[in-house]
């Protein structure tokens, strides 16, 4: 997405962005039917209606001397650090083997528990830290699901952070699409297995459920909308960054899947893409569809390239109808036009 200028102009929803049933004029669908679209009513993401408690312990950094019968699983629970934590500052390999008598360097830090159905993006917001801080302390990597029981370890200390309350604290995250993409899983219980993707939108998967992406892209990507490039990837001319590039459409024209996938993110939380629909492809892709007038997918619901996930529109802080579209290898924005077939 683009970088936000110093100055952040107010949001600009020129057209409104739909989130209640409203039947629309018939539209192609993906099968080419002519059966009628409507959009749909985007429910709370999970980190809304499941918040977090900051309730991190700080653990003062020491030397742990095994005993007989020890785990690092018992040893993380006796001293409240993270497993993953002393394992990295033990240089220690899974299946984490140690020995009666060995010293273990214990670390020290803010480490919260987590539970059941969080995620990564309600930690952050809970403590008023970026995620991305988050994920670097912890060493997280693909596909950044949190496990119930795992303790994550807090950037900064309970002793230097502000008194602030928790509106404050969460005024200080700012959502992105960095963080949908790697915070925006609920926690996975010991017991639980990811949900399988719904066929269609109107069975929708509740915000607490762990959708399962792709494991490998099955085709290259097409075109998400008829159009034309009005910017191109990369720094622009005042110096703001373009993650993606713009495609200038009427408004209501389709906006579809460049390839198949999972629908991971509907909504419009991120203030500058307006109506917004995030895919996960496989093979670490991802596509970002922004600017949308209507939302016609839900999180959860496998799509199939050329599959109409929304109608273009010009919501969010867009100039003009267009639409935002990006491709990410990753947590690395790539060049659409590198990956889209010549025109």
């Amino acid at each position: 997405m683009p970088r936000k200028p110093a100055t952040r102009p107010p949001i600009r929803r020129t057209t409104p962005l739909h989130l209640d049933p409203i039947q629309e004029t018939p539209a192609q669908d993906s099968n080419g039917t002519g059966a009628p679209i409507s959009s749909l009513p985007a429910p709370r993401p999970s980190w809304e209606i499941r918040p977090v408690t900051p309730d991190a312990r700080e653990v003062t950094a020491s030397t742990y001397i095994v005993r007989p019968g020890d785990s690092l699983q018992r040893v993380a629970d006796q001293t409240g650090a993270g497993l993953d934590a002393i394992a990295r500052a033990n240089d220690l390999a899974r299946p984490y083997r140690i020995l009666a008598g060995q010293r273990l360097t214990i670390p020290g830090g803010r480490f919260h528990l987590v539970r059941s159905g969080e995620t990564g993006i309600a930690i952050a917001r809970a403590y008023g830290v970026p995620w991305s801080r988050i994920i670097e302390a912890n060493a997280l990597t693909e596909p950044y699901v949190l496990r119930a029981g795992q303790r994550v370890l807090i950037p900064g200390s309970s002793v230097d952070a502000p008194a602030t309350s928790v509106a404050e604290r969460a005024a200080a995250f700012t959502l992105d699409v960095d963080s949908i993409l790697t915070g925006g899983e609920p926690a996975l219980a010991s017991n639980q297995a990811p949900s399988r993707p719904s066929p269609t939108p109107r069975r929708v998967l509740p915000p607490t459920a762990v959708v399962a992406a792709p494991a490998r892209l099955s085709s290259g990507f097409s075109w998400p909308i008829e159009g034309h490039v009005l910017k191109r990837f990369g720094a622009g001319s005042s110096g703001e960054r373009n993650d993606g590039i713009k495609i200038g459409a009427p408004i209501g024209t389709p906006i579809r899947a460049a390839a198949d996938g999972v629908v991971a993110y509907v909504g419009d939380g991120i203030a500058a893409l307006g109506g917004l629909v995030i895919v996960k492809h496989g093979d670490g892709w991802t596509s970002v569809y922004g600017h949308a007038s209507k939302l016609l997918v839900q999180r959860g619901q496998s799509v199939k390239r050329g599959q109409t996930l929304a109608l273009s529109g010009q919501s969010g802080f867009a100039d003009r109808p267009e639409l935002h579209f990006e491709l990410r290898k990753g947590r690395q924005p790539v060049d659409p036009l590198r990956q889209l077939p010549a025109r």
